[in-house]
């Protein structure tokens, strides 16, 4: 018999893509500058609980 396990559950407000670099333009020798910006819901992981998220989770 094989051990049953839980799927992770995919964060519903990120779809899974937890972390996305934006660009915020190109310096003079033409390098991009990124910002990193993780997902606030699930915090960068890309998955999520299965208990309840407050207002105050999801806004910090």
């Amino acid at each position: 018999m094989m051990p049953q396990t839980t799927p992770a559950r995919v964060c519903s407000h990120c779809d899974g893509f937890p972390v996305v670099h934006i660009t915020t333009g190109t310096t003079q020798d033409g390098q991009r500058r990124t910002l990193a910006a993780a997902c606030p819901a699930c915090k960068g992981t890309g998955t999520r609980s299965t208990s309840a998220v407050t207002p105050a989770e999801v806004s910090a």
